[in-house]
């Protein structure tokens, strides 16, 4: 059984198309928890139902916006009239909106309804809308959402009028899914199931979703075969479908791709947020997208771009560029090349607009070395100082405190640690726009 959580022990899961993998067969693990699947919610131990009653509602509204610093305050007085335990549960709830506003956004996050987990690794709502909107395009109806968490694609299918079954074995993360589609006026087109996804029925859907859990007891899960469930078993429940995405960690190997699946990496505001890999759509493509947008840059089998001396311009590609294994594609758009075999960035005489890479002036070049940086920017008259780096162990905060001890200057810069032809460099620099 897998209830999207916990891994261990093994398991053989059938591939989509076990002739077609770019890498041998490999034993996955299997879950250690064997408990009955369909065990009914007990409510009274835990803090969502209370929240549902119409005196829970008028609690959460009443703590909406309270400020960590007046919890304390908050809490005394409302314990007078209501339940020390609930007005506990809204404050946190009222915690975890607050946080949950930066993925979803004020208007939602006030309404919807969160546990801990299910803030840190929902998906994006701009990311899970682009989502919904791909599987639109491609005509799709209904969905099978497997491992659906708290519902954030649920909600973003639903939105696109997509009809969803939303599965997660969890008891309490199936009913804070099943309380978000009902808050957001959407529980008509999306169906909530506590179960074990193994165990359901995908075949009458068009396509099939799964987001397995990457994360264990010791952080980031990075082998897919260790997801839970293993990404082997995702690729069999998506051969039940037309289309299919499966959502894995953006630092996937590339080995570890199927050949007939695409791959695509999404980035948001600069910020690599996912990777998936689609099936019925492209098999063998790569593809960058990036948000807002959506942009996006197909991958065309270009060689590895060639290594040049620094230019005037220096481009930093996009994070989801660069996991893509994009960065060719970008250079020939820029008629650039790169500064180091092993460094992915891409240097140019000329200022050419890209929507895949952001393009800095390179006015000084010289060897690592802190006291020079620090002379060339008191020269300068800088006072505020950006770090970037690639290829190099420095800290930026470090580097920046000795290099800019007493931040005096009215003008700015950045300076990009790496290496240039192997030699740890130094180049100084700002911000360019064509």
């Amino acid at each position: 059984m897998y209830d999207c959580l916990h891994e261990a022990g093994s398991f053989q899961a059938p591939a989509r198309n076990p002739g077609r993998h770019r890498r041998p067969r490999r034993t996955i693990h299997r879950l250690a928890d064997n408990e009955p699947v369909n065990e009914p919610v007990n409510l009274a131990n835990d803090h969502l139902a209370p929240l549902l009653t119409p005196e829970g509602r008028a609690l959460l509204d009443e703590v909406r916006g309270t400020a960590p610093a007046d919890e304390l305050a908050v809490a005394t007085r409302l314990r007078r009239e209501h339940p020390a335990e609930l007005v506990s549960a809204a404050l946190a709830q009222a915690r975890l909106r607050q946080r949950a506003a930066a993925k979803f956004g004020d208007a939602d996050a006030d309404r919807m309804f969160f546990t801990p987990n299910g803030v840190e690794q929902s998906t994006r709502a701009s990311v899970a809308a682009y989502r919904a909107e791909r599987l639109t395009a491609l005509g799709v109806t209904s969905v099978a959402d497997l491992c659906c968490g708290i519902g954030g694609d649920a909600i973003a299918l639903a939105r696109a009028g997509i009809r969803v079954l939303a599965v997660d074995r969890d008891p309490v993360t199936a009913a804070t899914a099943r309380a978000n589609a009902e808050a957001l006026g959407l529980a008509g087109l999306i169906e909530v199931r506590e179960a074990d996804v193994t165990e359901i029925d995908t075949a009458g859907y068009d396509a099939v979703f799964v987001d397995p859990a990457r994360r264990g007891g010791r952080g980031r899960i990075f082998d897919p075969e260790a997801y839970s469930p293993p990404l082997s078993w995702a690729v069999g429940a998506a051969s039940t479908a037309r289309v299919a995405a499966l959502k894995i960690a953006p630092g996937i190997p590339h080995e570890a791709i199927l050949a007939d699946a695409e791959a695509e990496w999404i980035s948001d505001a600069g910020d690599v947020k996912e990777a998936v890999l689609w099936f019925g759509t492209a098999p063998g493509a790569m593809r960058a997208t990036l948000l807002p947008g959506p942009r996006t840059l197909l991958g065309r089998g270009l060689p590895d771009p060639h290594v040049r001396p620094v230019g005037r311009y220096l481009y930093e590609p996009d994070g989801a560029v660069i996991r893509a294994h994009l960065v060719a594609e970008v250079a020939e758009q820029l008629d650039g090349g790169l500064i180091d075999p092993t460094i992915a960035y891409i240097t140019a005489d000329g200022l050419h607009a890209t929507d895949y890479a952001s393009a800095y002036e390179i006015t000084d070049r010289l060897p690592f070395n802190v006291k020079k940086l620090k002379a060339l920017l008191r020269e300068r008259e800088v006072g505020s100082l950006t770090v970037k780096k690639r290829g190099s162990a420095v800290e930026p905060e470090e580097l920046r405190r000795k290099a800019l001890p007493k931040p005096q200057g009215r003008n700015s810069a950045t300076v990009i640690l790496t290496r240039v032809a192997g030699a740890p460099t130094m180049l100084l620099g700002h911000p360019a726009r064509p």
